[in-house]
């Protein structure tokens, strides 16, 4: 389960680029918190207290408890605006989430005993598809990761949706099909070897075929001498 975060806010009486460069100018970054079919609430948050949050790295996948001034809004961040250059943020938006929502999250995949992966033990790589997977989640209960275990898997294996068993109140935003995860691919070394083994084949079988003609044509040539 993520982590629930708080942050401190104030609100924003008025609106327009003068204004949020004049709150940036004093540390402070605008927001607004939208969402369960209520007024848009502007506010801003302090700068520091901000890149505090973002610095824990799940930020964007954690419940947020917006405190505005006693007023508390359970949100879930849903976009962070950065200065192109300076990488500064802008500005903040904080969906509010109704009592049993559900949420569009990107959650990021961990695998876990890859020393039980025949494939991997034998030199094989683990091709990672999607490093995070889009899940709905219940806004109680979104997991920090997704553990997904390798064990067992060979050369060739592949890991699907459905090969995964998703946490209590989480499912998969993709329903329209059993989308690879990832799969274990054979070293480019054994590449190479059965690449150039069935080279060797098909130059062997060529020689002989050449080989055949030659006989052939030979004994046709006898033929024609002794008639």
């Amino acid at each position: 389960m993520s982590d629930q975060l708080t942050i401190s806010a104030e609100p924003r009486e008025r609106a327009g680029k003068g204004v949020s460069r004049a709150l940036r100018r004093e540390g402070r970054i605008p927001a607004v918190i939208y969402g369960d079919k209520k007024e848009p609430l502007t506010i801003h948050v302090g700068e520091r207290a901000l890149n505090k949050l973002l610095g824990t790295g799940v930020f964007m996948n954690s419940l947020v408890m917006v405190d505005v001034n006693g007023d508390v809004t359970r949100t879930l961040p849903k976009d962070v605006a950065f200065d192109p250059v300076s990488d500064r943020p802008l500005h903040v938006d904080f969906f509010r989430l109704a009592k049993g929502a559900k949420v569009q999250v990107n959650i990021p995949v961990v695998f876990i005993n890859e020393e039980e992966s025949p494939g991997l033990k034998r030199g094989g790589v683990l091709n990672v598809v999607r490093f995070e997977l889009d899940l709905m989640c219940d806004a109680d209960k979104i997991p920090d990761q997704i553990e997904i275990d390798v064990t067992g898997l060979e050369i060739g294996d592949s890991i699907h949706i459905s090969n995964v068993t998703l946490p209590d109140g989480s499912e998969s935003s993709i329903t329209d099909r059993d989308f690879t995860i990832a799969g274990v691919t054979a070293p480019s070394a054994l590449k190479s070897s059965d690449d150039e083994a069935e080279e060797g084949e098909g130059e062997e079988g060529e020689e002989g075929a050449e080989g055949e003609e030659t006989e052939g044509e030979g004994g046709e040539s006898e033929g024609d001498s002794e008639d």
